[in-house]
């Protein structure tokens, strides 16, 4: 279980999810689990996923069932406690290769 939860709230500009990366580093962060939500969650991935970060994309469809959280802030909190215990279902993440394609794909339509 995780001890000590503390949330901030970052942009998705290169610079802020770079200083996230940088701040869990020091932090001794190992795991990290994102919620899917729309395209958000993509460029903050891409950054953590070039660091020594083991990441987890958890469905949102699962996540969002679960009662008793009512903002993203309270989403965030919960979604370590279930990731410390291995709980959460992992979402599929292409390699980078697919998603490029898949993007390029889905732009033509």
């Amino acid at each position: 279980m995780v001890d000590s939860k503390v949330t901030t709230r970052i942009t998705t500009t290169t610079q802020e999810p770079m200083a996230l990366s940088d701040w869990l580093s020091t932090e001794a962060v190992t795991h990290i689990a994102m919620e899917t939500t729309g395209i958000y969650w993509k460029p903050v991935w891409h950054i953590l996923l070039d660091c020594e970060f083991e990441l987890m994309l958890a469905k949102a469809a699962h996540i969002k069932y679960v009662p008793g959280r009512k903002t993203d802030v309270n989403d965030v909190t919960w979604l370590a406690d279930p990731m410390a215990y291995g709980l959460i279902r992992a979402g599929f993440v292409p390699d980078e290769p697919t998603q490029q394609m898949r993007d390029l794909l889905r732009t033509r339509t």
